[in-house]
């Protein structure tokens, strides 16, 4: 049974720090990309960041680019997203996800797998 569970949400002042947890299982973690995704009240889930499956290469969205970073710890089975200078635009449930493949050039292709969510709210 595949399993996702992200930790590290909360209530946090604009400019602040949150560091994401995902908890992976079920699957060979190290053989598989992750991705972080969010979803604001009323809008669609968007895409913020994927992790190749080695950790050698990752990739952005633009609203996050040069605030938040993705890591990945294989001997953990754990994904992180540290995100610094926090907006208010970032308070959205934040997804993790297991991708489809160890890597995709082009874009992330994301899995079926899903965590429950992890509430992130930054306040102005």
């Amino acid at each position: 049974q595949v399993q996702l569970v992200e930790s590290g949400g909360g209530l946090v002042q604009a400019g602040g720090s949150l560091r994401l947890s995902c908890a992976a299982s079920g699957r060979t973690f190290s053989s598989y990309a992750m991705g972080w995704f969010r979803q604001a009240p009323g809008k669609e889930r968007e895409f913020v960041a994927d992790i190749s499956s080695h950790g050698r290469i990752t990739r952005y969205a633009d609203s996050v680019k040069g605030r938040f970073t993705i890591s990945r710890d294989n001997a953990k089975n754990t994904v992180y997203l540290q995100m610094n200078s926090l907006k208010p635009e970032d308070t959205a449930v934040y997804y993790c996800n297991f991708g489809a493949n160890a890597y995709s050039p082009i874009r992330y292709v994301p899995s079926d797998y899903w965590g429950q969510g992890t509430q992130v709210t930054v306040s102005s």
